[in-house]
């Protein structure tokens, strides 16, 4: 008896290494310090003593039962984007860079093929992101988890000058809120996606005219990554009062995340036009439109809290960095909370 024939292979977990280091290689900063595959990943913070008070920020998080449609589309490309987007985004939002990123993957049987796949989107994710992919774990759980199943997770460092920080705090009545679209349903609500979609590879193959695509093209599309369009309203000089990263819970947990007590967000749904696949899944599943709001971010990916007269540049700014951005309400007096009208 050896650790192979427990269902623990070691040569497949060196051959996953190998080929994921070209993956890795794309994300490297020069903060970066030795090479890949050591125990631990070092960063050099030198740079941040410029920054009065530097503050680290960190976001962890996965994808959810998404991973069930890569495995069901055999899709293993984009998984490791949302992994990533989950984390950053986080930290975007609180006005943060992120610096650096670990992922871990915990598999039935290391196929090094797909876990190298998967290694390339977290990759690609921490590229968008500007972040370093600094180091990871693969874990081989035979018996735990079927041969052909993974979960993958992540982690990010990232800093911010305390001045720089988006606290919320001075939010008032009168703030206009921004919107970033998003690229789709991101990795949040899909144990309700898988319960309103048969998840056969007939139905994923399904192409809809109102989607232009099929069902499970719309349904894997990756997770939007906002660091770089926060950093040009940033480099704009425009201070963001709030962010509010619209993930699980849709709009009726996350936007008042960002509120102080004493003001209320009021967002007007006919703003903008939410994207066809969420009136798809309203509309299969006989799914009430407040339930749609508090499971999905239904095309918007994040709010911002800005002063009146910095709507026009901060749309500016985010447009020009690739964003799709519109205003979608405003801010008055009133107990914390947020009303769709």
């Amino acid at each position: 008896m050896d650790y192979k024939n427990a269902g623990v292979d070691i040569e497949a977990g060196y051959k996953s290494v190998e080929l994921m280091k070209e993956h890795i290689k794309k994300t490297m900063r020069p903060e970066v310090l030795g090479g890949i595959g050591g125990f631990a990943g070092a960063f050099d913070l030198s740079a941040i003593k410029g920054m009065e008070e530097p503050i680290l920020l960190s976001g962890t998080d996965g994808c959810g039962t998404k991973v069930k449609l890569a495995f069901l589309m055999d899709r293993h490309d984009t998984i490791g984007i949302d992994c990533v987007a989950m984390c950053v985004n986080d930290i975007a939002c609180s006005g943060g860079e992120p610096l650096f990123f670990l992922d871990y993957i915990a598999c039935g049987k290391n196929f090094p093929e797909k876990i190298a796949t998967i290694v390339s989107g977290v990759a690609e994710g921490c590229r968008q992101a500007g972040a370093a992919l600094v180091g990871g774990e693969t874990a081989e759980h035979p018996g735990l988890m079927p041969e052909e199943e993974y979960d993958l997770a992540g982690f990010a460092v990232g800093v911010a000058d305390k001045k720089d920080m988006i606290t919320g705090e001075t939010i008032t009545a009168g703030d206009t809120l921004v919107a970033i679209a998003s690229s789709g349903v991101h990795s949040n609500g899909f144990s309700l996606v898988r319960k309103v979609f048969p998840m056969t590879e007939d139905a994923l193959a399904r192409y809809y005219d109102e989607l232009g695509t099929t069902l499970g093209d719309a349904l894997i599309a990756p997770t939007r990554i906002y660091v770089k369009g926060l950093r040009a309203v940033k480099d704009a000089g425009i201070k963001v009062k709030g962010c509010s990263h619209i993930t699980g819970g849709g709009f009726y947990e996350n936007i008042p995340r960002m509120l102080p007590d004493g003001v209320r967000a009021v967002v007007k749904k006919n703003s903008y036009e939410v994207p066809a696949i969420f009136s798809l899944i309203a509309k299969t599943g006989g799914v009430e439109e407040e339930m749609m709001y508090n499971t999905f971010n239904m095309g918007v990916g994040m709010v911002l809290a800005v002063a009146p007269e910095d709507v026009e540049g901060t749309v500016a700014a985010l447009t020009n960095a690739g964003e799709n951005a519109f205003v979608i309400g405003e801010v008055v007096s009133g107990e914390k909370g947020v009303t769709l009208c």
